[in-house]
């Protein structure tokens, strides 16, 4: 462990409507502290001198929730490859660095105040199709639709999922469907999301647009920037379904 001072430049915003700014605080912190722990320590510092403290979302901070989406020197969640900004160190930088955070920036998760926006966005992509109907009553047993492992395999990977945010953040049109594939896909491959499949891949692709997401960029950013290392695969596949319900109407 080391000590270590950085300047961070944070963008500040009173309220959604408000203008914006970045302001620069001198921070001591020390290697083995995590960013977040960085901004606390920060926040502390601002309430003790009477001012505002920097807003920013965060809740598990075990790299499980995804809450903490921050735009980390030009990277969503930071420079570390299959994290996310909690999980990332004051190791990953230099003593005496500035680092420039940032809130999401994406016409369809609006800042709310400082370094939070608003992803409700996503929740109502998943609301329109992203889930399995049944009928209420005992459990099914776990054996009794057998499924192979690959596709078992490729579900999980879709559902790692966490609905962070980045892959927005990451592309420049601010496209959602590394997203909506992951949580189309995680149902496609198994035999139980069949019987719904069309109308829940039309339903969600026509909710993402809604809501303002762009196009796909084609520039495989999203993937780079996941931090649960989404596979770009998953579009391929949301296209395939897409069009096949299509064909069917």
């Amino acid at each position: 462990m080391a000590n270590m001072t950085v300047n961070l430049k944070v963008w500040r915003q009173a309220s959604p409507k408000a203008k914006g700014e970045f302001k620069t605080y001198t921070v001591e912190t020390d290697t083995d502290t995590s960013f977040l722990e960085t901004l606390d320590i920060l926040n502390e510092s601002l309430i003790e001198k009477g001012e505002e403290p920097i807003v920013f979302d965060h809740d598990c901070r075990e790299g499980i929730c995804g809450m903490c989406s921050l735009y980390v020197n030009g990277h969503p969640h930071g420079p570390a490859t299959g994290a996310t900004t909690c999980q990332l160190y004051m190791r990953r930088f230099k003593d005496g660095e500035t680092i420039t955070v940032e809130p999401w920036r994406s016409a369809a998760f609006p800042v709310i105040k400082d370094l939070m926006v608003d992803r409700n966005a996503f929740d109502k992509i998943q609301q329109a199709g992203g889930y399995v109907s049944f009928n209420c009553g005992g459990a099914q047993d776990a054996n009794s639709i057998p499924i192979p492992k690959k596709n078992a395999d490729d579900a999980m990977d879709s559902a790692s999922c966490i609905g962070c945010g980045a892959c927005v953040a990451a592309c420049k049109n601010g496209s959602a469907m590394l997203f909506v594939s992951a949580k189309v896909s995680q149902f496609a491959v198994l035999p139980q999301g069949k019987v719904e499949a069309a109308r829940r891949v039309k339903a969600m692709v026509r909710r993402m647009d809604e809501l303002g997401f762009g196009n796909c960029t084609n520039t495989g950013a999203c993937a780079a920037e996941c931090p649960k290392n989404v596979p770009l695969s998953n579009i391929a596949r949301m296209n395939r379904e897409f069009l096949c319900a299509k064909c069917k109407d």
